[in-house]
């Protein structure tokens, strides 16, 4: 059997794009049925329960994304180490990101527990919505940390290449999920259910199972990583070199969540129905990006070993590839949401037209301009693989900050467009902020980076050389 880490190093870069790709999307796609099958059981509660999840998750994933970037420099140093060819460094970054996960997930899940009132209180909520968003957030907390182990898992998984063993606990704890939805949120015999609540509960039980499976398969060792319990102390080294290198992650994923928390008042300050559009909106465009996000950690992973492996010329060729790839496919998809709007918008809520009318309304003002996401996804990507987390932390900032909110609110408050110009933002920032990645990717600055140990030795014995050669 081929050896994958040829591919990933030095074979044809769309067969390790496929390789790669091919298992995430999946992945993507059985994680994304989480959301799905809440959003399925929810809708048949009502536009209020519904509206109530909407704006319950942009918090939740806010305390999540403060956190990730220690996630992430896990991720990309198992991958540049993986592509060096030194296996005691991926397995000593993947136990130490794994303690700093655990801990900071334990911390950011009590803040935001208690801080959950508060914010609800500040996106302004309906009182009709208050009671189910709170229970929804308390429970999504305490699942924080379960979230967090788990996603640095796959993180590290996916990094050294090994795909398959998350798509089989995947499979398994969505195959849990959609028993489980269902009967906490609507009950059976005797047994009332939960409502919303019984939504997050579901995910709560089959998250803390996927996160042990994870600790126990990296304990195991059988999968390219092999941990050891003494793998636990804590290396204040590397976790110095974790922060700096996470610290711009944290900020990027937390402006993204804070946008999505600013768009929400925005959008409550339309009413319940916009609310409701707005979040069915949300999760189809959720749904229709996951090839996107898949591709974009393909490139992720490939870039970072190809950097570790000192080959920063083939790390530009993939991103461009999959770029290409990202721009075609994704606006391929933008066509058909364009004409089943409706359809796609009605099997999250069946019963409400003006509902109906508004998510479908969303949908087709930004549709095609989704290629552009696709674009973006992948440009950033290699940044953060390269180590340039700040050009990541950049393009985040001006996206929300810049262009997406200022137009939204201009186009929607002072413009006859009303809700509609929340809608017109999405498209006017996939488009402007592809372009600015784009050109910024092909400047070319990012391939310099030198993130491990080893690359920094060999820059400086590098210029050392050249200043000798230069005095003589």
């Amino acid at each position: 059997m081929a050896d994958p880490q040829h591919l990933f190093l030095h074979g044809s870069i769309s067969k390790a794009l496929l390789k790669l790709g091919i298992p995430i999307i999946l992945i993507n796609i059985l994680q994304s049925a989480y959301q799905l099958t809440d959003a399925f059981w929810v809708g048949r509660l009502g536009a209020e329960q519904v509206a109530a999840v909407s704006v319950s998750m942009p918090v939740t994933f806010l305390v999540i994304a403060i956190g990730s970037g220690l996630a992430m420099a896990g991720a990309i140093l198992s991958a540049q180490y993986m592509g060096a060819g030194q296996q005691d460094k991926v397995n000593h970054v993947a136990a130490q990101t794994m303690l700093m996960v655990t801990i900071t997930a334990t911390i950011l899940g009590l803040i935001g527990y208690v801080l959950s009132p508060y914010f609800l209180t500040l996106l302004g909520v309906e009182d009709q919505v208050f009671g189910d968003a709170l229970k929804f957030m308390h429970v999504s907390f305490i699942g924080v940390v379960f979230v967090f182990i788990y996603a640095m898992f796959q993180a590290l998984m996916r990094g050294i290449g090994q795909t398959k063993v998350p798509l089989y606990i995947v499979s398994a704890t969505v195959l849990l999920n959609f028993v489980l939805d269902p009967l906490l949120i609507f009950g059976f015999g005797d047994f009332a259910g939960f409502g919303v609540m019984g939504a997050a509960l579901a995910t709560l039980i089959t998250q803390s199972l996927a996160a042990a499976i994870g600790v126990w398969v990296f304990l195991r060792g059988r999968h390219g990583i092999q941990l050891k319990l003494s793998s636990f102390k804590p290396d204040w080294q590397y976790m110095k070199q974790a922060f700096f290198l996470g610290a711009p992650g944290s900020v990027e994923l937390s402006a993204r969540a804070f946008g999505l928390i600013i768009m929400s008042f925005l959008v409550a300050s339309f009413g319940t129905h916009t609310i409701a559009s707005y979040g069915v909106g949300s999760n189809i465009l959720q749904m229709v990006m996951i090839p996107a996000m898949g591709l974009s950690m393909a490139v992720s992973t490939l870039v970072g070993q190809n950097m570790g492996a000192r080959n920063p010329q083939r790390a530009a060729q993939i991103t461009r590839l999959a770029s290409l790839w990202g721009l075609l496919g994704l606006t391929l998809v933008g066509v058909v949401a364009y004409l089943f709007a409706e359809y796609f918008v009605a099997f999250f809520i069946p019963d409400d037209e003006s509902v109906i009318a508004g998510g479908a309304e969303f949908i087709r003002v930004m549709c095609l301009t989704w290629g552009g996401i696709g674009v973006q996804l992948c440009v950033v990507a290699a940044f953060r693989a390269s180590g340039n987390m700040l050009n990541a932390m950049v393009v985040s900032l001006l996206s929300q900050c810049v262009i997406q909110f200022p137009a939204a609110y201009i186009l929607s408050k002072h413009t006859s467009l009303g809700p509609q110009g929340i809608w017109y933002s999405f498209a006017i920032t996939n488009v402007l902020v592809a372009i600015i990645t784009y050109l910024w990717f092909a400047a070319g600055r990012w391939q310099r980076t030198q993130l491990t140990k080893e690359d920094k030795d060999i820059a400086k014995v590098t210029q050392e050389t050249l200043i000798e050669e230069g005095n003589h």
